[in-house]
């Protein structure tokens, strides 16, 4: 995590952490109510509610990999994130400050704390 806290990380390690901490908010939150796009490497839906199958989701939140990341990880707060315009959270459900940073984050894998 060292080159996320310093803005280094290069794409390789945005992609893997990225899809690791959205699969980790998948497992840990699910459901379909909330769609979480982190694009241009993924996109998930999760937290319980109403479920959506086609179009616009009646919540969605977006932000770029490395905003993402740092969220994941508790290197940025939410409110921070949000007021910078760095996340876009519309709709019921979509403030996640209450679900980050992610549990267990800094158990995983050594390529992860080194990233």
């Amino acid at each position: 995590m060292t080159r996320i806290a310093a803005h280094t990380a290069d794409e390789s390690d945005l992609r893997l952490l990225t899809r690791h901490f959205l699969a980790v908010l998948e497992q840990t939150q699910p459901g379909r109510s909330v769609e979480v796009r982190v694009p241009p490497y993924a996109a998930i839906q999760c937290i319980a509610g109403a479920r959506h199958t086609r179009g616009t989701p009646p919540a969605v939140v977006e932000t770029d990999p490395l905003t993402w990341v740092r969220l994941a990880a508790g290197l940025t707060d939410w409110a921070g994130a949000v007021g910078a315009g760095l996340v876009f959270a519309s709709g019921q459900r979509s403030d996640l400050s209450s679900l980050l940073p992610l549990p267990g984050w800094a158990g995983g894998s050594a390529d992860l704390r080194r990233a």
